[in-house]
């Protein structure tokens, strides 16, 4: 028996990294598997956008631990779109129990030379999307006075980031969001957390525009130089792992976790 068994957990920004991690951690721990991507490039983003083929093959992990998976391609800017998988999900699988805001977008700029279409899309994506999220399935968890809500913050919500001032007041935004939400739900039986991780070696930190923001005192910086930042005074240096991210994850949508909810869970690695 798994602590998941029976439950069905709904996760934006499926198709890889952090979302895929979450999935097929979840999954193993018996749950069946909704996910969402927009599996297409995203205007102002410079690296690599996830495809329809890797949310196939979340899904494919997910089938592979025997339990199933339901996907769709949708942008979480599209709170209509976010409303028809909620019902679906429930169609096909009879609830919804359990909720992870993951999907996110990453791009540098100081704010003195900032677009505000940058800026825009920031929020748009890593704020309102997780709002959107929310509001597309929290109706279903209040109809069964149960439930768990997750959403991927960072640790930069609370240090602030040189030349991603936008990703970090969108990130804050979440934990805000978070802690009213949980107020909110709390009589309904429902738990409302934020992770907010340091670095994490997904492909979102894998390019050049990334590591630039994160080593402005260098020409032309590469992997290893933005490594390094996450290396100095850490107890274990270098970059997380997505599987550090989704273990957090599984402990705050299990029934154990009943009296933290409005909390943000720092992965800081010794960041903050």
């Amino acid at each position: 028996m798994g602590p998941l068994d029976g439950k069905v957990a709904l996760i934006t920004g499926g198709a890889r990294g952090q979302g895929r991690a979450h999935a097929t951690t979840l999954a193993a721990a018996g749950a069946d598997i909704v996910l969402c991507d927009i599996a297409a490039p995203v205007e102002d983003v410079a690296y690599s956008a996830a495809t329809p083929d890797d949310l196939a093959a979340t899904a494919a992990a997910v089938e592979r631990l025997g339990r199933r998976c339901l996907t769709a391609t949708a942008d979480v800017r599209d709170l209509a779109a976010l409303q028809t998988l909620a019902d679906r999900a429930v169609e096909a699988f009879g609830r919804l129990d359990v909720v992870i805001a993951n999907a996110g977008i990453a791009t540098g700029d100081p704010v003195a030379t900032m677009s505000e279409q940058r800026w825009r899309t920031m929020l748009d994506v890593n704020l309102t999307g997780v709002f959107n999220t929310f509001r597309a399935t929290v109706g279903h968890l209040i109809d069964r006075r149960a439930g768990h809500l997750v959403a991927t913050s960072s640790i930069v919500a609370t240090t602030g980031a040189r030349n991603a001032g936008h990703y970090a007041a969108a990130k804050a935004g979440v934990v805000a969001l978070v802690k009213s939400l949980a107020y909110e739900v709390a009589e309904h039986g429902i738990v409302v957390n934020a992770v907010l991780p340091a670095g994490v070696d997904t492909q979102m930190i894998q390019h050049d525009e990334i590591y630039r923001m994160i080593r402005p005192d260098l020409d032309n910086p590469g992997r290893g130089d933005a490594e390094e930042v996450f290396a100095r005074g850490r107890p274990r240096p270098g970059l997380l792992d997505p599987q550090d991210v989704a273990d957090t994850v599984l402990y705050l949508v299990t029934d154990r976790v009943k009296c933290r909810s409005g909390e943000s869970i720092t992965l800081a690695n010794g960041m903050d």
